[in-house]
Order: C-alpha cells, then sequence, then structure tokens
C-alpha cells in the first residue's frame, strides 16, 4: 500500500476544520490529517514539526494570513504542496496566492469528493484552480469574451498553440471550453450536442495530446 498523504489543514474556522478532519478521515484511505491550525503562525509551526505533504490554508485568518504563511512555508519547504481554500475569488487574493508560492486556490463550495480529487491531483503534480476562478481569469484575459471557436470575431486559445493543430475544429473548440472550466454537461448544451458525443471527443482529446484528465489539460493550456 502507498504510504498515506499527510495533511494540514488551517482555518480560523472550527467548524470548517473539523468537518474536513472527519471526512477525509472516513472518505480517504490514502490520507492523514496530522494537525489543524486557527491561524498562519500555528500552520507554520506545525509545519515545522510534523512536515505534511499538503496543506488546505485559509486565506484570512488572524495573527498571520494564509498567504504569508504560504510565503514562509515555501521558502523552507518548496517541496510542501499548498492550496488555498477560500470562500474569495478576487483576482488580487487568488494572484498573491499563487505568486506566493500556492499550487492551487479553490472555493469553499466545493464538494467534499472534489476536493479529495483534487487533492490526489495535486499530489501528482497537478495545479489545481477552482473551474469558477479559472473562467473569470481567462476571460479577463480577453476583454471579458467567451473564447469560442465559431464566432470569428473572438480571440481563440488554440490558435496561439500550435501543438493543437492535431485536433479538429469541433476538439478545439471543446478543448477550449475544458480550459475555461466547463464541464461536459455544460459544453454539451453550448454547443448543442448530445452528451455522449461530447465525451466520445473529449476522449479523443486526451488521446491526440496525451493527457489523462482535465487539470492536464489545463496544465497543459498554461505552458503557452
Amino acid at each position: 500500500m502507498e504510504p498515506t498523504i499527510k495533511i494540514l489543514l488551517a482555518d480560523d474556522q472550527t467548524l470548517i476544520t473539523e468537518s474536513l478532519n472527519t471526512f477525509l478521515s472516513n472518505y480517504a484511505e490514502d490520507m492523514t490529517v496530522i494537525g489543524t491550525a486557527s491561524n498562519g503562525k500555528e500552520a507554520v509551526a506545525i509545519t515545522e514539526k510534523e512536515h505534511p505533504d499538503i496543506i488546505l490554508m485559509d486565506v484570512l485568518m488572524p495573527e498571520m494570513g494564509g498567504i504569508e504563511a504560504v510565503g514562509i512555508i515555501k521558502n523552507k519547504h518548496p517541496e510542501i504542496k499548498i492550496i488555498m481554500l477560500s470562500t474569495y475569488d478576487e483576482d488580487e487574493y487568488v494572484r498573491t496566492a499563487i505568486l506566493a508560492g500556492a499550487s492551487g486556490y479553490l472555493l469553499k463550495a466545493i464538494s467534499p469528493t472534489e476536493l479529495i480529487t483534487a487533492i490526489r491531483a495535486l499530489k501528482n503534480n497537478v495545479i489545481q484552480i477552482s473551474p469558477e476562478i479559472a473562467r473569470k481569469m481567462v476571460r479577463q484575459k480577453y476583454n471579458g469574451k467567451e473564447t469560442v471557436n465559431h464566432d470569428p470575431d473572438l480571440p481563440d486559445i488554440a490558435e496561439s498553440l500550435p501543438w493543437l493543430k492535431t485536433l479538429t475544429n469541433r476538439e478545439r473548440e471543446i478543448f477550449t471550453f475544458i480550459t475555461t472550466g466547463y464541464e461536459n454537461e455544460e459544453i454539451a448544451e453550448k454547443l448543442n450536442l448530445a452528451l455522449q458525443t461530447v465525451k466520445n471527443q473529449v476522449s479523443t482529446i486526451y488521446s491526440k495530446l496525451g493527457v489523462k484528465n482535465r487539470f492536464e489539460i489545463i496544465k497543459l493550456a498554461n505552458k503557452r
């Protein structure tokens, strides 16, 4: 059996840390919560003692905020991965957290099962960003317009990535939706396609680009 993923929870709301601790303990056999912190200072201290693999860190906490704690921890322990888990999606928080060294930024509205998936993906070095935030960032980058191929007046993400020439126009269109955080059901609705058709197209995209999941597609697009 593979070693468990050691998790540190940092949030000033006891209900949050206790709920996450209970859920991860009961439903994620490959994870162990090695401690909880109510502020950034405690997170730094526990990290020095317990050396977690991944930290789930709130952004705003008393005494020392999460972003400041990220900078301190990553400076001494660059191997430790940190996911910001917050109710705030403001650009400044996201940007400063990533610049400080966070490996992801997820909103607390995420479901527990999605969080477990995100932790496992991050363990395999796949950066985690909530779809809502990724979608917002891409829209802002392109002046608030959605990057969809069927409108010739909109910029096309795929056109700036030469290695996407292996994809058909429809596959590139779906690829663009994936990179902006859309799920298969949403893509099917946007393009007026059957859900199974979209699933088949997504599988083909995975095969052509040599990726295993949506997180790897987003990571690939970020290399542009």
